[in-house]
């Protein structure tokens, strides 16, 4: 007897021919939220072969046969006044998508992650009638709650990567599916330290120190020299210590080498490497990595850390009010205190980061008990997130395919 996710394809596949293939539309704002629906689309493309996918996402969608119609780079801007200021280029991005979404009509749109630019859209093609799913909730349990009635308003159905989350969706009457985090699938329980080192060429022994200044390039303008000056401190108490920088392409790459040229940082024996962050955190014995998802990355990798993060300075004013919770780093987060530290703003400076990963790197009874805690959380997130985040996606379309299928 066929399971019942295989009867949902079954319903979906059963209308499509190669001919007539369904249109997905699909928008994803930066590189972690890329890597999330790179895992949607691993369970949802072999379900529908001849869907067209297309939208703005990135590399990892675009190993499925998705095709961007606008470069994702455009939307990766973090911080208040650093999104007013591509303001009017992002809002004419969401406008032409928009009206050639409602002309086009696909069978669903999802958004994945950046909730500013995907809510918004997502509201107006719902209200067209157009099924809308929002993969990864926004942090309304961190700040900006009052966002639940928009996405109520926006949201067909919601998938979330956090176990807790389900319940706010449900009593806000909001259709919703917990489907783990697609990163404590990709992420090995049991990382191989050793083998990462190799594929990097970094020597077997010695301590590595990983630096994530952000995916972004407003976050490399603000955190990158920060981030470079505290490891030359530490390089002053370990010379032997080793330095990886793993960067999200070759323009971050380049940049962030300009700004390290105009810190006069430029002689830090840092080796920059374009792509491989997995790798890069793997191989580390501790890592300084940015707020966001790559926090959690770090996590599942069970690396210790030092979360620190820098913006401009109007925009830490209005956001360090709006908060719900003393967190902001996700392993804290879901830990709910404070096992690794976070620097913020005015206290990153590069000697508080240079201590505080001194500790990261020499403690070992601290090492081992983030570890055994860091452990524990990956088993919390596992699931299996593509056939689970598939089934909702084919349930949805099924639902707004048949005739009792009601329009949002």
């Amino acid at each position: 007897m066929a399971s019942s996710a295989d009867q949902t394809g079954q319903r979906i596949s059963s209308r499509v021919t190669p001919d007539e293939a369904v249109s997905i539309a699909m928008v994803a704002g930066e590189t972690s939220g890329d890597l999330l629906a790179g895992r949607l689309l691993s369970g949802l493309r072999p379900r529908l072969p001849h869907a067209r996918l297309h939208g703005i996402g990135g590399p990892e969608m675009a190993r499925w046969g998705f095709q961007s119609d606008v470069s994702m780079d455009k939307l990766a801007v973090r911080g208040l006044f650093e999104v007013l200021a591509h303001y009017r280029e992002i809002k004419g991005i969401q406008t032409s998508l928009r009206d050639r979404l409602l002309k086009e009509r696909p069978a669903v749109f999802i958004g994945v992650d950046a909730p500013d630019f995907n809510l918004g859209l997502e509201m107006q093609l719902r209200e067209a009638g157009i099924p809308t799913v929002h993969f990864i909730s926004p942090s309304i349990w961190a700040w900006r709650g009052s966002r639940i009635k928009k996405i109520a308003r926006a949201v067909s159905h919601m998938l979330v990567v956090f176990p807790f989350e389900e319940e706010i969706y449900r009593q806000a009457g909001i259709p919703v599916t917990y489907v783990g985090h697609p990163m404590a699938e990709v992420i090995p329980m049991e990382p191989d330290t050793g083998a990462a080192r190799a594929s990097l060429g970094l020597p077997e022994h010695g301590a590595v120190l990983a630096i994530l200044p952000g995916s972004r390039m407003s976050e490399l303008r603000y955190n990158a020299a920060t981030f470079v000056e505290a490891a030359a401190l530490l390089l002053k108490r370990n010379p032997s210590l080793r330095l990886i920088a793993p960067m999200a392409g070759a323009a971050k790459a380049a940049y962030f080498r300009q700004l390290l040229a105009k810190a006069g940082l430029s002689d830090v024996p840092l080796e920059i490497l374009e792509g491989q962050s997995h790798a890069a955190i793997a191989a580390a014995d501790a890592v300084l990595v940015a707020s966001g998802t790559a926090t959690l990355e770090v996590a599942l990798f069970k690396k210790p850390m030092v979360i620190a993060y820098k913006m401009m300075a109007a925009s830490w004013q209005v956001l360090r009010h709006m908060g719900y919770q003393p967190w902001i780093g996700l392993p804290n987060i879901l830990a709910r205190e404070f096992v690794v530290p976070e620097l913020l703003q005015h206290a990153a400076t590069p000697q508080a980061i240079a201590d505080a990963l001194s500790r990261q790197l020499e403690d070992q009874g601290l090492r081992t008990r983030l570890q055994d805690r860091f452990t524990m959380m990956h088993h919390d997130l596992l699931r299996n997130t593509a056939t689970l985040s598939a089934e909702a996606v084919l349930e949805v379309m099924a639902e707004h395919r048949t005739p009792q299928g009601k329009r949002p």
